[in-house]
């Protein structure tokens, strides 16, 4: 089982030092911390508990786009959260990934990587969008469901127009809605 532990950020842990409980500070850090868990648990209700034999595709590792920085990004999380339960998941992101196997997901066995994001996609359950890099903006739908398993994409940054995506055939989770 991997697990992640949560960093104290630095202006909570000087206010602790000083004996001081910045409780509005602790209430922001615990809402983002429980943000990143949004859609993993959308996933695990969909799919269940046990995800032993389900394989998701992850577009994006990087806490934002552009960047190879992973402290505190969200795909860590999700992806702890899937494998705990059995899952296998192809990630893919165009900067992030060799910090990734390196050092934030490397003694996680339930992960691999893709060389392009296309190629994360066959005979995954389902689409896992998690950094809104450039390239996964304008991305093929149609090449989408062909590759997938079943035509089902959640999407971490609600980068797409929920009807639009119902009508081509997609099974549509988003964060704040659904």
């Amino acid at each position: 089982m991997v697990t992640y532990v949560k960093r104290q950020q630095p202006l909570v842990k000087t206010a602790n030092e000083f004996g001081y409980t910045p409780r509005i500070l602790d209430a922001v850090e615990a809402v983002n911390y429980d943000q990143k868990s949004v859609i993993s648990n959308k996933v695990i209700k969909y799919f269940g508990e046990n995800l032993e034999g389900k394989t998701f595709a992850v577009w994006g590792l990087a806490f934002k786009p552009e960047t190879d920085d992973m402290r505190e990004a969200s795909s860590i999380t999700i992806i702890n959260a899937l494998t705990n339960k059995g899952a296998k998941i192809v990630a893919y992101d165009p900067k992030a990934q060799h910090e990734a196997e390196t050092f934030y997901l490397k003694d996680n066995e339930n992960v691999t990587y893709a060389s392009a994001k296309y190629e994360a996609l066959p005979h995954a359950d389902a689409l896992i969008l998690v950094t809104e890099w450039q390239e996964f903006r304008s991305p093929d739908f149609d090449e989408i469901k062909k590759l997938l398993k079943t035509p089902i994409f959640f999407d971490g940054r609600n980068q797409f127009d929920k009807d639009r995506m119902k009508k081509m055939g997609f099974e549509y989770f988003q964060i704040g809605v659904n």
